[in-house]
């Protein structure tokens, strides 16, 4: 038990650090476009960049780890997230920031390729929901510390100190690693690594996503059909491998997993562009200072952090897919009234609708989680974890490129400035609005999984 509880601290402590970051570097965005002369668009990049590299890495990464053993997989990772993280701090220019950004999803890549499924390992499932909830709460404190510290340290400090203060941390964390996590986990030992499928695989999903960040123009759409004809490729090529990189098989013969983990896409690209287009509302809409918006923020993921911990309990007593539903739910209402914002409307109707979104997404994380991580076999932890961790970050990117595809329809390539304010909000109203649609589909899917368990 001890052992447990000290894998999950060290578990807790990354799933800390990597979403603290990505929070706290919101409210340090409009500096970084300051110094480096850019407009709202370019800014998405610099989380979708992080976004992006995690999300194609992060199933082969899962592969390797079954081969050569998921806690070197996960150390490396801490390290060479935390290394990326500092240098980003010493970017002089907006391509090298990029390309940082870019390495540290690699780092992201190996530490969500394996955390759940050494959680999944190390806790029977009676009390896996309960495990999996405190690592969700944390994930949620994290976002909820982040703007908060990410404002006044962006206030006080500079863009620079969002990047190598946890980074310094990470690095550190890395050599502790060996001493909380002792066992190893190697479940697929002289099994080879599929590198034609991580090649179709990679290429497809940049192509899918990198193109649709980049809609509505004409060469975007191409690519992005190009990346969902390459993932079919994918599908079939590795349908019929022996050994394949990840078993497409989960999702065409287990529909609880393909549901749950279908409605885990909609809940990430649903939310998580939402504290990237309320901070620039905030900033450049509402004049406010980026300390005071990060105090805005903080309403929504407080009540995450709570409510993921209550949700983990709940999950282990009551069946956890009604659970998954219910937050879903909640995500479409808050969502609903986010539409309506205007560079009037009261602040505090504007937290009132991120503490709803703070109990949706609070219900539904560590539930579905559940639902993914127990609907497979012992020897597919490893890609049930990718999974969840790719549809997270997927949908984190296709999150990004819908707002990033709002602010062009609307804003164009120009600055936000008093001449744009009125386009940039209905820029941020139409990004809801799509969002409020991916809640009722995800809770849809939910729905339908939760009557198959």
């Amino acid at each position: 038990m001890k052992s447990n509880r000290a894998i999950l601290v060290t578990l807790c402590i990354t799933s800390f650090l990597v979403p603290y970051m990505g929070s706290s570097l919101n409210l340090a965005l409009p500096q970084i476009g300051e110094a480096f002369s850019l407009d709202a668009k370019k800014l998405g990049w610099v989380n979708s960049a992080f976004l992006i590299a995690t999300a194609i890495l992060q199933v082969p990464f899962a592969k390797i780890a079954d081969l050569v053993g998921r806690k070197k997989v996960f150390l490396c990772g801490v390290g060479i997230f935390g290394i990326f993280s500092v240098a980003c701090a010493f970017a002089n220019s907006f391509a090298l920031l990029l390309t940082l950004r870019a390495f540290s999803g690699l780092g992201g890549a190996m530490v969500f390729g394996t955390n759940m499924a050494i959680l999944s390992e190390v806790y029977e499932p009676s009390k896996r929901g309960r495990a999996m909830g405190i690592l969700t709460s944390t994930v949620y404190m994290a976002l909820a510390i982040g703007p908060f510290l990410g404002g006044i340290l962006t206030h006080y400090l500079g863009w620079h100190s969002v990047f190598w203060i946890p980074g310094i941390i990470l690095i550190l964390q890395a050599f502790t690693v060996p001493f909380f996590i002792r066992d190893e986990w190697v479940v697929s030992a002289g099994g080879h690594f599929d590198k034609r499928g991580a090649l179709i695989y990679g290429v497809s999903l940049f192509c899918l996503i990198f193109g649709f960040s980049e809609l509505p123009n004409w060469n975007a759409v191409g690519l992005a059909v190009v990346g969902l004809l390459g993932l079919l490729i994918f599908y079939n090529f590795e349908k019929r491998n022996a050994d394949p990189m990840f078993q497409v098989s989960l999702f065409g013969g287990n529909k609880v997993f393909t549901l749950a983990s279908l409605s885990a896409f909609c809940s990430y690209a649903a939310t998580a562009a939402i504290a990237f287009m309320i901070s620039l509302y905030l900033q450049f809409v509402r004049g406010f200072e980026a300390r005071t918006a990060g105090l805005v923020l903080v309403s929504s993921a407080v009540v995450q952090s709570l409510f993921a911990l209550y949700a983990g309990k709940l999950a282990d007593k009551y069946r956890p897919s009604k659970i998954a539903m219910l937050g879903m739910a909640f995500n479409a209402l808050g969502l609903l009234g986010l539409t309506f914002v205007n560079a009037q409307t009261p602040i505090y109707l504007i937290i009132l609708m991120l503490l709803f979104l703070g109990v949706g997404f609070g219900l539904f994380a560590s539930p579905n989680t559940k639902v993914i991580m127990g609907s497979v076999e012992r020897r597919s932890l490893g890609q049930a974890s990718a999974t969840i961790g790719t549809m997270r970050l997927t949908g984190q990117a296709f999150s990004m490129g819908i707002a990033m595809m709002a602010i062009s329809l609307f804003v164009g390539d120009n600055t936000i400035t008093a001449e744009y304010f009125d386009s940039f909000t209905l820029s941020m109203r139409l990004t809801f609005a799509i969002f409020a649609f991916l809640c009722i589909l995800g809770t849809y899917a939910s729905s339908v999984y939760s009557k198959k368990q």
